[in-house]
C-alpha cells in the first residue's frame, strides 16, 4: 500500500488469516494481563485493529512505548476466539513479530482521553485540536463535510454551473458586518479586505457573460460568533445565474440540497421540491420568526383586540399575541421554568393561561378573561388541557417572543415535533427599507443589491408619496430549514437608473453609489443581463446534517468564541520591522 504499511487498521478480515501484514498507526491502548500477555488497539484514520502479544519481550517493548505514539507492526493475522461484532475487523486480530516506533509521544499524560475528547473543556480541546481529531466521533464530522462539498460540488456542476475562484484581496464594501482589513506595503495609508462575500464579483461574473455561476466560497467577517456562526471566516456555497428569475435559483436548490440532506443527514427525510414559500410578514404573523421550523404544528394567532379593556396594563394599547399548546400537561413548576427560559432568550416577559381538563380557564392572568373566557376560546379554537402561552408589547416585540415561545413549547410539548426530518421552505417577500433603530430614519432593511418588487415604478411612487417607501417588498429570499436560516439570496438590482434611485430613497445620490460601488456601476453601464443568486451556508448546512448545536464541531480548527485561535496563538503581536513596513503605529494600550 505504502513504504508504511500493507494494510490499514480497518481493512482486514477473516479471509486474511494467516497472512503476514504491515501496520501503522497511533497505539491507543495497552492492556496487560500478566506479565506475559498484552492487548493493544492500533488505530489509523481508517479504524482499528487488535494486537495480541503472547511473550514477555513483546510485552516490554510495547510498555515502554507511551500511548499516542506512532508505531509500525509486522504481525501475522489470525481469527479471534471472541469476535468483536460491533468492530469492522472484529473477527480478526494480529500476534505482532517487530514494532518500530515512528514518532513517540514525549508525554505520559494526555491534555484528555483522546475517546473522550468531547467531554473535554472547549478550551482544552481547541489548543489540542490535531489531538481532538484523532477521537473518531470527531474526525467523522469532518469527513462528512468533505463528503457533502464533493456531493454538493458534483451537484452544481450537473446543473450546468461553472466552478471559478473569485478574488480574496479586495476592497472594503458595506456587506453589513465589519471587514478584516489588510495593509498594502506599497500603497502606504491604504487597506485591502477580505471578502465578506463574493458578491460583487459573481455579479461581475454575470455583466462579464458568463452564465451560471459557483464556487465554494470562502466569507470572512469580523463579528461576534454563536452557535450557529464562527467567528472570522466561514464558507458558503455561492452561486450565480444569468437570465434568472427567482424561481429559477429555486429549481435548482430544490434539485441540489434534498438527495444531500437525506444521503448524508442524521435524518433520512427532507423536503422535496417544491419548498413552501411564506411571506416575510405571514411568518411573522404565524411563526413570530421569519426562519420557522415548519417541523413544529403551533401557529402564533392575534389576540390583541380580544385583550383590550381587561384590566390588565400590560395588554392595554400593545399587540398581543397568542400560541395555543393543545395535549400539554405541564406542571405549573413546568410552566414557570418554560416562561423563565422564554424571557431570557426574548427579553420580555410571557403571560399564560390554561384550559383545564374540564374545559375552564385557570392559572397564569385567567382571572383578566373573566366574562370573555367563550370569546376566548372560540378565537382559539382552544380544547380541554391546553396551555396558552401570550406575549405583548410593540408589534415586533410580541412577534418575537412569541415565536420563541412557539420554538420551545414546540420542543417541550410532546407531540407538536416531527423532529427526525429535515423542513426546508423559502421566505418570500422581504421588505425593502425600515426605519433604522438609531438614525430614525429609512434604510435598506437587507440587501442594497436586491431589485424592488415592481422595479422602478414604485420607487418613484414612494418618491412622488404616492405609496409608503415601508411598503416596498425586494425581491430577495431566504432559505430556511429546522428554524436555521441557511442563506439569503435575491434577484439583483441590475438597471443603474433602479439602483440610483433606490439609493436616493436613503439619502444615497448618483455620486455616492459610483464611489461605493464604482466597478459594479460601471460594468452595469455596459448593459448587465438580469441576474439572480444565492449562497447556503456550508458550515451551517452539515452542522445540521451532523445533528450538532455548535457549528465548531464541523470546522477542521474553528476559533473560539471571542475569535481567537489558541492553538496557533491568533491573533499575535508582530515584530516591530513589519510594522514599520506597513507603516503602522500602534497607537494606545496593546493587548498581551
Amino acid at each position: 500500500m505504502t513504504a508504511y504499511r500493507t494494510h490499514t487498521c480497518g481493512e482486514l478480515r477473516a479471509s486474511n488469516a494467516g497472512e503476514k501484514v504491515t501496520l501503522a498507526g497511533w497505539m491507543e491502548n495497552v492492556r496487560e494481563v500478566g506479565s506475559n500477555f498484552a492487548f493493544v488497539v492500533l488505530r489509523d484514520f481508517y479504524g482499528t485493529t487488535q494486537l495480541v502479544v503472547e511473550n514477555a519481550d513483546m510485552a516490554r517493548t510495547f510498555k515502554a512505548i507511551t500511548k499516542e505514539s506512532t508505531i509500525q507492526v509486522v504481525g501475522t493475522v489470525r481469527l479471534r476466539e471472541s469476535p468483536n461484532k460491533k468492530l469492522p475487523t472484529g473477527e480478526i486480530e494480529l500476534v505482532p513479530e517487530k514494532v518500530a516506533v515512528l514518532g513517540r509521544c514525549r508525554y505520559n499524560e494526555l491534555p484528555f482521553e483522546i475517546n473522550r475528547s468531547r467531554d473535554a473543556d472547549e478550551s482544552q480541546r481547541l489548543k489540542y485540536r490535531y489531538l481532538d481529531l484523532r477521537n473518531p466521533a470527531v474526525k467523522r464530522n469532518i469527513i462528512l463535510r468533505s463528503q457533502v462539498i464533493a456531493a454538493l460540488r458534483q451537484a452544481m456542476m450537473e446543473q450546468g454551473f461553472m466552478e471559478i475562484t473569485t478574488p480574496i484581496l479586495t476592497a472594503s464594501s458595506p456587506e453589513g458586518a465589519r471587514d478584516y482589513l489588510v495593509p498594502a506595503r506599497k500603497h502606504p495609508g491604504k487597506f485591502y479586505a477580505l471578502p465578506q462575500a463574493p458578491q460583487q464579483f459573481k455579479q461581475l461574473l454575470m455583466t462579464s457573460g458568463f452564465d451560471k455561476y459557483f464556487q465554494i466560497a470562502p466569507c470572512f467577517r469580523d463579528e461576534d460568533a454563536r452557535g450557529d456562526r464562527s467567528p472570522g471566516e466561514f464558507y458558503q456555497l455561492d452561486m450565480e445565474m444569468a437570465f434568472a428569475s427567482q424561481e429559477d435559483v429555486f429549481a435548482v436548490l430544490e434539485q441540489v440540497l434534498p438527495p444531500v440532506f437525506a444521503k448524508f443527514g442524521a435524518y433520512d427525510i427532507a423536503s422535496s421540491a417544491p419548498f413552501e414559500r411564506i411571506s416575510y410578514n405571514d411568518a411573522m404573523e404565524n411563526f413570530g420568526s421569519d426562519k420557522p421550523d415548519l417541523r413544529i404544528d403551533l401557529r402564533v394567532r392575534d389576540i390583541s383586540a380580544l385583550c383590550q379593556g381587561l384590566g390588565f396594563e400590560p395588554f392595554e394599547g400593545k399587540t398581543v399575541k397568542a400560541v395555543p399548546v393543545s395535549g400539554s400537561s405541564l406542571t405549573r413548576k413546568q410552566i414557570d421554568k418554560l416562561c423563565a427560559d422564554v424571557e431570557v432568550q426574548a427579553g420580555r416577559k410571557p403571560y399564560w393561561v390554561r384550559v383545564d381538563e374540564k374545559g375552564e380557564l385557570v392559572g397564569g392572568v385567567a382571572k383578566f378573561f373573566a366574562g370573555k373566557e367563550a370569546q376566548l376560546k372560540e378565537a382559539l379554537a382552544l380544547e380541554p388541557d391546553t396551555l396558552v402561552l401570550i406575549s405583548a408589547g410593540k408589534k415586533t416585540e410580541a412577534q418575537k417572543t412569541a415565536g420563541v415561545m412557539l420554538k420551545m413549547a414546540g420542543a417541550l410539548v410532546p407531540g407538536h415535533m416531527e423532529e427526525k426530518q429535515y423542513a426546508f421552505c423559502w421566505i418570500v417577500d422581504f421588505p425593502m427599507y425600515e426605519i433604522g433603530e438609531e438614525s430614525g430614519e429609512l434604510e435598506f432593511c437587507h440587501n442594497p443589491f436586491s431589485m424592488p418588487g415592481g422595479g422602478l415604478e414604485v420607487l418613484l411612487q414612494a418618491e412622488r408619496g404616492e405609496i409608503d417607501p415601508l411598503s416596498i417588498t425586494a425581491d430577495q429570499y431566504d432559505l430556511v430549514c429546522n428554524g436555521v436560516e441557511l442563506s439569503s439570496g435575491a434577484v439583483r438590482n441590475h438597471d443603474p437608473e433602479i439602483m440610483i434611485k433606490a439609493f436616493e430613497l436613503v439619502r444615497l445620490g448618483e455620486e455616492d453609489v459610483k464611489a461605493r460601488f464604482p466597478a459594479m456601476y460601471n460594468a452595469f453601464c455596459y448593459g448587465a443581463p438580469p441576474h439572480a443568486g444565492i449562497a447556503p451556508g456550508i458550515d451551517r448546512m452539515i452542522m445540521l446534517l451532523a445533528g450538532e448545536s455548535s457549528i465548531r464541531e464541523i470546522i477542521p480548527f474553528p476559533m473560539n468564541k471571542n475569535a481567537q485561535d489558541v492553538m496557533m496563538g491568533a491573533p499575535s503581536v508582530v515584530e516591530q520591522k513589519q510594522l514599520d513596513e506597513l507603516h503602522i503605529a500602534i497607537v494606545g494600550d496593546v493587548e498581551e
